[in-house]
C-alpha cells in the first residue's frame, strides 16, 4: 500500500555545487547522501538530487509561470524579495515574477535548470 511520498527529485550534473545550492542557498539539510544521490531535508520533505555523472540534463518547455512539462518544486517563503536577491547572487536564473489574489509567486531556475518556485500564499 502506498504510505505517502518518499522524496521529490531532481537530476543535476555537479552533486558538490548542487548541495551547495540546496543547502546554503534553500536552507535544506543534507538527510543522507552518496555519489549518485542525495537526499535533502526541507522541512521534512525529501528532496532528491540525482547525479547524471556529467551529462547534460535535457531543457523542457518553461516560462514565466513555470516548467510546461513534469513536476515543479514549489517551495514557501516568508520574503520572495529577499529571498530573489539571494537566489540572483548565488548564479539563479529568475524565470518570473507575479502577484495573484492567493499571494506572490517567484519562478526561478537551479543551477542545472530544474525550475522551482517561491511561494508567499495568502493561505
Amino acid at each position: 500500500m502506498i504510505k505517502g511520498v518518499h522524496d521529490v527529485y531532481y537530476n543535476v550534473t555537479d552533486m558538490k555545487r548542487a548541495v551547495k545550492f540546496y543547502s546554503e542557498v534553500l536552507n535544506m539539510k543534507v538527510a543522507w547522501e552518496s555519489d549518485h544521490w542525495t537526499s535533502m531535508d526541507c522541512e521534512g520533505v525529501m528532496i532528491g538530487l540525482h547525479w547524471t555523472e556529467g551529462e547534460v540534463i535535457p531543457s523542457t518547455p518553461r516560462d514565466a509561470h513555470g516548467a510546461h512539462t513534469g513536476a515543479t518544486l514549489t517551495l514557501s517563503s516568508d520574503n520572495v524579495s529577499e529571498d530573489r536577491k539571494v537566489l540572483e547572487s548565488a548564479g539563479a536564473k529568475i524565470l518570473g515574477e507575479f502577484d495573484a489574489d492567493w499571494g506572490h509567486m517567484l519562478v526561478f531556475e537551479d543551477l542545472d535548470g530544474n525550475v522551482l518556485k517561491l511561494q508567499n500564499a495568502k493561505y
